[in-house]
């Protein structure tokens, strides 16, 4: 089983996203059968395999094994992934697009720029299963309060410079062999539980 799987197709998306649909793929983390669920939900067999056969079309559950149960053969089945994320990409054209944002400010260029990286990062984690090779990542995420919106500005400000700095160091555009990297550094603020913090 996967750690996260990104949905790029839309028909898959859709399925994913139905209500019933995606419970079903809570339960199973582990391997189970339609009557197994059927009696944790409380529907219908018919209606879970209903459910089950639409999951398993589009490749988000798979069979895990049989087992003998009164006289019958059930499959047994499991998710392909702990959790899933649907990428950007499934929205076709509208889908989110930080060439088209102008306030580089906003919170809907962060916004784009975070379904880039869903997009851009699960196209690259793909062909690294597919190839069997491990993608290389870095990801810093970390909390930090500030006195007033002037410290803020002036983190900002420094930020931006020691990026800046370390991006001169060590950019090589004519290194042979060399790859190109995307780095995106964001800030907002945090919710907490249904608290909303106060925009500053």
């Amino acid at each position: 089983m996967l750690d996260v799987e990104v949905i790029e197709d839309p028909a898959a998306a859709a399925v994913a996203l139905e209500p019933v649909r995606s419970r079903l793929l809570s339960e199973l983390a582990e391997p189970a059968s339609a009557a197994t669920l059927a009696t944790r939900l409380g529907l219908a067999r018919q209606k879970v395999n209903y459910h089950l056969r639409a999951l398993e079309a589009h490749g988000l559950v798979r069979v895990a094994g049989t087992r003998k149960w009164g006289g019958l053969t059930e499959r047994l089945l499991v998710a392909t992934a702990s959790s899933y994320i649907v990428s950007p990409g499934a929205m076709g054209p509208v889908a989110a697009d930080p060439g088209r944002e102008v306030d580089r400010l906003s919170a809907g260029y962060l916004i784009t720029l975070a379904a880039r990286i869903v997009r851009e990062v699960g196209a690259l984690l793909r062909r690294a299963r597919e190839t069997e090779k491990r993608l290389s990542t870095l990801s810093l995420d970390t909390e930090i309060r500030f006195r007033s919106a002037a410290d803020r500005a002036a983190f900002s400000n420094d930020l931006t410079h020691a990026v800046t700095t370390l991006a001169a160091r060590y950019h090589d555009v004519s290194a042979p062999g060399g790859r190109p990297h995307r780095l995106v550094i964001v800030a907002h603020p945090l919710l907490h539980g249904t608290q909303e913090e106060k925009p500053v």
